[in-house]
């Protein structure tokens, strides 16, 4: 306990220390970062405000989205902050802060894509009992259980970073508080703490891809005896999510499912799950999905034409006026 009161913050180093190239990402995460804004505000306004939040699917949709911006606001606004200013640091407790709620939405946008599957496998594999089984309550419970599962996984965490002791350096190479870049600085024996984030963020991440994996082996098996036509509705309906996963799993399995090291890599494979994932989801989803193009352009006809409504009776009430 006294050897963590000598460290007060920490460094993040970030990307690079040379300045040309923090100002070019300077303006490419702040651009990703707007984008991962608009595009998830607009999904979750366009889903809540149609017909389409009675659907199992969009519903999980609009939480995925919520997820995904919360998830990516926990890390990227730091970074953003940090690639202007010439003191990169953050605070002990601001550095566990963003430790908790970073492995807490990103737990829950597991646990959600988790749901989102099973949606998928029981729409394919068990229609004439879809609406029972995929009820309001049962969905809710589902992101209520998600929340919950999500905490579960980021206290863990925190636990095992917080009572460590850290008595210098503390720098972290990296561009957010996590688990193995502090491990690195802990002034202690790592290695059973090491095997127990692996238990965590490992053993979840790579159960959650496999059960994933298997439910869409089972839909590709089902879907066999379909007639071409519903053989290639069905399929498309789990594309997007199929893609959607590989995107977010793949470096998060990379980075935790091995020993408890750090490589220079990490940093661009965390790239995908903190910024990428978050700001291509909403592109994946609506891009290749009628339902969802309908909703926008229906959200954007209802703005624009109350636009173009409010704009046409100042000009009357204006013209009335002068007259």
């Amino acid at each position: 306990m006294d050897y963590r009161t000598n460290i007060t913050e920490f460094v993040l180093l970030g990307f690079s220390q040379t300045k040309e190239i923090e100002v070019i990402c300077f303006v490419l995460f702040l651009l990703c970062y707007i984008a991962i804004l608009f595009g998830n505000v607009l999904i979750m306004i366009s889903v809540t405000c149609s017909h389409l939040i009675n659907q199992p699917m969009y519903f999980f949709l609009s939480y995925l989205s919520l997820s995904d911006l919360c998830y990516t606001s926990t890390v990227t606004p730091k970074l953003i902050i940090n690639l202007v200013v010439t003191k990169k640091s953050i605070s002990y407790n601001g550095c566990m802060t963003q430790l908790f709620t970073m492995h807490f939405f990103g737990g829950i946008e597991v646990f959600i894509l988790t749901g989102m599957a099973y949606d998928r496998y029981v729409a394919i594999c068990k229609p004439l009992h879809y609406a029972i089984i995929m009820s309001r309550q049962k969905c809710n419970a589902m992101i209520a259980a998600s929340c919950a599962g999500g905490f579960m996984h980021s206290f863990g965490q925190f636990l095992l970073a917080v009572f460590l002791p850290y008595c210098g350096p503390n720098e972290i190479d990296h561009y957010f508080c996590d688990v193995y870049p502090l491990l690195k600085l802990a002034c202690t024996d790592t290695r059973k703490i090491g095997f127990l984030v692996i238990a965590n963020s490992g053993l979840m991440g790579l159960v959650t891809f496999v059960v994933l994996l298997i439910s869409y082996a089972v839909i590709i098996y089902t879907v066999r005896s379909y007639s071409a036509e519903n053989r290639r509705k069905a399929l498309s309906t789990c594309s997007s999510h199929v893609t959607v996963v590989v995107l977010f799993f793949a470096p998060l399995l990379f980075i935790y499912i091995r020993p408890a090291t750090t490589l220079p890599e990490d940093k661009v494979f965390a790239l995908f799950y903190t910024i990428i994932a978050p700001m291509l989801n909403p592109l994946i989803y609506t891009l290749r999905n009628k339902e969802m193009k309908n909703a926008i352009k229906r959200l954007c006809y209802h703005i624009t034409g109350n636009e173009g409504k409010r704009l046409k009776d100042i000009t009357a009430f204006h013209h009335h006026t002068v007259s």
